[in-house]
């Protein structure tokens, strides 16, 4: 089951949008809108909140990989963007995300 980002997460997403586009990143934050979580991040660590929005790849992303590192007031924000597709949120000391996406996503 996949879940829609705007709907499960509105503050989160507002953020996200504000901030990319602050970081001169309009493209991608036009996408916000649209993401869906498709995965959490299984790494264990109790600061991550970690989501995919495209399926998680088996290794790295790949050659045409970046991060757009983002600056919230609390907590660290960092998009994967895989040929200017956002495909991954990295969301890290943001308890509260954490524990609705685990709930979510047992």
């Amino acid at each position: 089951m996949t879940w829609q980002l705007q709907e499960q997460f509105p503050e989160l997403a507002s953020e996200l949008v504000r901030l990319l586009k602050n970081a001169g990143e309009p493209a991608l934050a036009s996408q916000v809108v649209g993401l869906r979580i498709v995965e959490r991040c299984r790494c264990g660590d109790d600061f991550c909140a970690t989501f995919y929005t495209e399926p998680k790849p088996n290794g790295p992303f790949g050659p045409n990989h970046r991060n757009v590192v983002l600056r919230p007031p609390r907590g660290m924000l960092i998009i994967d963007v895989v040929s200017d597709v956002i495909a991954c949120v990295e969301v890290l000391h943001r308890t509260g995300i954490r524990d609705k996406l685990i709930a979510l996503m047992p």
